[in-house]
């Protein structure tokens, strides 16, 4: 018997009895949808949850920090440092960060913030809201990039009232348009007798030129600091302290500030996420301390895969049910062809044929309740980007992706187990005597 001849036999054997046929379906149908939405919404939080995290920095940057100023030349993070950074493996740059607390204000407003100095490419990286643009590293003065949610911790001078915080209202400044007063923190120095002496900054104007996209609770890396290119800033500090000690930069033991500057943290850019575990235990080998999104990310991960395991266990208890479903119909069917079944031993139809023909029925089932299951997984999964969104904190996402691979998946796992309930149907419709078969009513 030829192939197609088993291909249309058992069409024509399911759609005889169209009724079982539809109610088996139906059950696989539920079955496969079943799995595909519950692995679908696993699949689109996790998808969500990276492009969060990707929104608000670069998974294969690592924070490297220096907390040891003045207790060992060896771990003072320099330039030669960050000339070491860039030449470990996988590193494709390492940018210093020169960091230095102060205030900016206007009016009767102030706000205590970290000012960076970094580099271009670090600036080019970071998303500037509409109107302005990063820092130029040709100016005298150091230009101002700064974060969305600054603008939340303006308070009154005199009072030290913090309108957002306290009333909800933010301070009424305007950072672009109107003049804004920098002052960087104190510096001291040391007497003739040990002591040491406050020498305090002075207030500068300098141009802002950017914000940071986002609204002032809108969170990203950048959010909270001021941002500025490093060599403008540098030399500008070189100049306004000549002979001082800058401020930010730590002095050893005797207060003496160092001839070079010493960075607190830098950020080292891997190529790929897979080698940032390895570039960080080497960083830490150093002597500093550094942390990456990517330790967080991979536990995040583990969490959505077990996530994605039960929902799908559960969408599987429903494919299990309806694989049972499936075995009782083959063998329902097999009572009913009985006489059939004789008939085509006596004919000369082979064992291997009459398996098939009942495996190839199974398997029309799976198939068939696969490929309606997918286009319902298809709807249900349409409504769920509609209304789950908001309700689980990712507005704008999806959080239900039904990927390639899935629908494939799922078509050859429904066909599989349909073929898998209709194997023992199969055996026992070969093992029949063909006489008693004939004989039967």
């Amino acid at each position: 018997m030829r192939f197609s001849d088993i291909i249309a036999m058992s069409a024509g054997n399911l759609w005889k009895r169209k009724v079982r046929t539809v109610l088996t379906v139906l059950g696989v149908m539920i079955g496969t949808a079943a799995i595909v939405v519950m692995l679908s919404l696993g699949i689109g939080l996790q998808s969500a949850m990276m492009g969060e995290i990707q929104s608000q920095g670069s998974m294969t940057n690592i924070q490297v920090y220096n907390y040891s100023y003045g207790d060992s030349d060896q771990l003072l993070m320099t330039d030669k440092t960050i000339e070491e950074f860039q030449q470990m493996e996988y590193v494709t740059a390492a940018t210093p960060q020169l960091s230095t607390w102060g205030t900016l204000e206007q009016g009767k407003y102030r706000v205590d913030v970290s000012f960076y100095g970094v580099s271009q490419e670090f600036l080019s990286q970071i998303p500037v809201a509409e109107g302005g643009r990063i820092p130029d590293s040709n100016t005298k003065k150091p230009e101002l990039l700064i974060g969305n949610g600054v603008i939340c911790d303006f308070y009154e001078s005199s009072s030290y009232k913090y309108p957002y915080h306290e009333d909800g209202e933010l301070a009424d400044v305007d950072l672009m348009n109107k003049t804004l007063f920098t002052q960087f923190q104190s510096t001291y120095t040391v007497d003739s007798e040990g002591n040491y002496v406050e020498q305090p900054a002075k207030k500068n104007i300098f141009p802002v030129v950017g914000m940071v996209e986002g609204g002032p609770d809108d969170y990203n890396s950048y959010c909270w600091n001021v941002y500025m290119d490093i060599d403008t800033m540098k030399k500008y500090l070189e100049t306004t302290y000549r002979g001082q000690a800058i401020p930010g930069q730590p002095t050893d033991k005797n207060g003496n500030p160092y001839k070079y500057f010493v960075y607190e943290n830098a950020i080292v850019t891997v190529d790929d996420i897979e080698h940032v575990d390895e570039v960080q235990a080497a960083i830490v080998e150093m002597g500093y301390e550094a942390y990456s999104e990517a330790e967080w990310i991979k536990s995040s991960q583990q969490e959505m895969l077990i996530v994605e395991a039960v929902l799908g266990g559960i969408g599987a208890i429903s494919l299990f049910v309806a694989a049972i479903g499936i075995a009782n119909t083959m063998m329902m069917s097999i009572y009913e062809r009985t006489k059939e079944i004789g008939v085509m031993k006596v004919l000369g139809c082979s064992l291997g044929n009459i398996r098939a023909m009942f495996l190839t029925e199974a398997a029309f089932i799976g198939f068939i309740g696969g490929i309606v299951g997918i286009i319902i997984s298809y709807i249900l999964s349409f409504i769920c980007n509609l209304i789950l969104p908001p309700l689980v904190g990712y507005e704008g996402m999806n959080i239900s992706v039904i990927p390639i691979w899935l629908v494939l998946i799922a078509m050859i796992f429904s066909t599989f187990i349909g073929m898998a309930a209709g194997f023992f149907p199969a055996q026992r419709a070969t093992k029949l005597s063909p006489l008693a078969a004939i004989r039967s009513e």
